[in-house]
């Protein structure tokens, strides 16, 4: 029996069985792909509840957000990098990534220099072609550092009183968890993540010497493209032999939207994680519609991701 093990990626969001429905239905809806009928399993790997303090009261968060003023107001602000409280290379490595996503950082002259020196990125003029209004790309950029910086350096963050998580340890921990699950089925087995939960599931598969090998591998409107978090991933990580082929036995299908802002930047991996210095990962654009084209469920509808996941479960 084929089984899918899903990861969600940033903003908060409702309970785990409550999103992991909402994906499902979002992939069966019209003439879609059924999971179920299929005979597919599925589990999801639930992480919101490490960076926010209790679960989103609707099933929207970004998955409803059809225009400016529903983005106002499911893209929150979020607070400053703490960059004072950093040893200089994480805040160089802070102050460079946020002056590449056009997210503005309180900082001290010494690390403000190291932002300002950094070359014009294109990830600006991207985010310029982006159909939302400059102040929603703004948090949506801050939450994306925010996510992207505390588990790649595997911060200590406490979302509400009594609750301390080691980021990037509790988030891998419960991954390799349902991973290990997932490999108890007859399978196929194949991840589907999505934004923060493509880097996510990339570090386990190719990072966590525990994380069981796979089938099949999708990534959805990903950061994997910026030089910040391939240079976080080393020295597992370099760009001729990127895939991580010693978890991942089959196909890597990456799906993009250009005007997607978190993938937009750079949304082609096949030249960044080679394998053995050739291509192979198959970069499939999904253009969505809308002002919010980071959406999950608009990317779920999509007839060339479900295709691509039939193909990964051999339906």
């Amino acid at each position: 029996m084929p089984h899918v093990t899903f990861i969600h990626g940033i903003f908060n969001k409702p309970p785990q069985d409550h999103l992991l429905d909402l994906w499902i239905r979002c992939l069966a809806e019209g003439a879609g792909l059924d999971l179920g009928a299929e005979g597919v399993t599925s589990s999801m790997v639930y992480w919101a509840d490490v960076m926010y303090a209790e679960p989103a009261a609707e099933a929207g968060a970004e998955e409803s957000a059809e225009d400016e003023s529903v983005a106002e107001a499911t893209v929150p602000e979020t607070a400053d990098m703490d960059v004072e409280g950093m040893d200089a290379g994480e805040a160089a490595w802070t102050a460079a990534l946020a002056a590449k996503l056009a997210v503005p950082l309180a900082v001290d002259t010494a690390v403000g220099a190291v932002a300002n020196a950094v070359a014009p990125s294109p990830v600006a003029a991207t985010l310029e072609r982006i159909p939302l209004p400059g102040f929603v790309k703004v948090r949506l950029m801050k939450k994306l550092l925010r996510d992207v910086h505390h588990y790649l350096y595997n911060v200590d963050y406490s979302p509400r009183p009594g609750d301390t998580y080691k980021v990037q340890d509790d988030i891998r921990a419960r991954m390799i968890k349902i991973l290990q699950e997932g490999a108890e089925k007859p399978g196929p087995h194949v991840v589907v993540s999505h934004s923060m939960g493509t880097v996510i599931a990339y570090d386990c598969l190719k990072r966590v010497a525990g994380a069981p090998v796979v089938d099949g591998f999708m990534t959805i409107g990903g950061p994997l493209g910026l030089d910040e978090v391939q240079d976080k991933l080393k020295p597992e990580w370099s760009r001729n032999d990127g895939y991580p082929s010693e978890k991942v036995r089959g196909r890597w299908i990456n799906i993009y939207d250009k005007l997607d802002p978190v993938a937009g930047f750079d949304p082609l991996f096949a030249n960044d994680y080679r394998r053995g210095g050739e291509s192979k990962v198959e970069d499939v654009n999904e253009q969505n519609y809308g002002s919010w084209r980071h959406d999950i469920t608009k990317y779920m509808r999509g007839p060339k991701l479900r295709q691509a996941l039939r193909e990964l479960l051999d339906l």
